[in-house]
């Protein structure tokens, strides 16, 4: 592990547990779901920069950090990834539908490195999302398959990966 991505573990871990954040339908600390991602980012053969924003993709959204801060501790490179991997709506925007399709204008025009963190972020969302889940799942699925019609420029395996798992789950309904 390099240092900009051990830094990036310790920060994510300390900003999540900063409020306590646990995962929705385990109880786990969060920082489970983002070691995972960067895991998925690392076997896909992602950057350390790629890595480092996959330890901090939710900070932005999910805790008091803001993406001032995270440039100030890991630079414009990290910072901007992040900035590609954190949804720009808010709940004034509208109901949840609109929300997503502004966010996903947002991902679409991501480059290629936050492409592929976001398919690992999906691979790892839906696995528990579906499990826990089956209701709030299907709404999800439909989700992920507009998302995962514009995360084109990502890792051709991970999109393939990502693809199945949707479509398996699909499948099962």
């Amino acid at each position: 592990m390099s240092n900009l991505t051990k830094k990036a573990r310790i920060f994510a871990t300390r900003a999540h547990a900063s409020i306590d954040h646990r995962r929705k339908y385990t109880g786990e600390p969060y920082i489970v779901h983002p070691i995972e991602v960067a895991e998925i980012v690392r076997a896909a053969g992602g950057t350390d920069v790629m890595i480092a924003a996959a330890y901090l993709h939710d900070v932005v959204e999910d805790t008091p950090i803001t993406l001032t801060e995270v440039l100030l501790a890991f630079g414009g490179e990290v910072a901007n990834l992040v900035g590609w991997l954190t949804d720009v709506s808010v709940p004034e925007d509208g109901n949840r539908a609109k929300r997503k399709g502004i966010d996903l204008k947002h991902s679409a025009s991501a480059p290629a490195e936050a492409h592929t963190v976001k398919l690992a972020d999906l691979i790892s969302n839906t696995s528990s999302i579906t499990k826990h889940d089956p209701k709030f799942a299907k709404l999800y699925i439909r989700e992920k398959e507009l998302l995962l019609d514009v995360l084109t420029k990502g890792d051709k395996v991970l999109h393939t990966r990502a693809t199945k798992q949707v479509k398996t789950y699909k499948d099962s309904l």
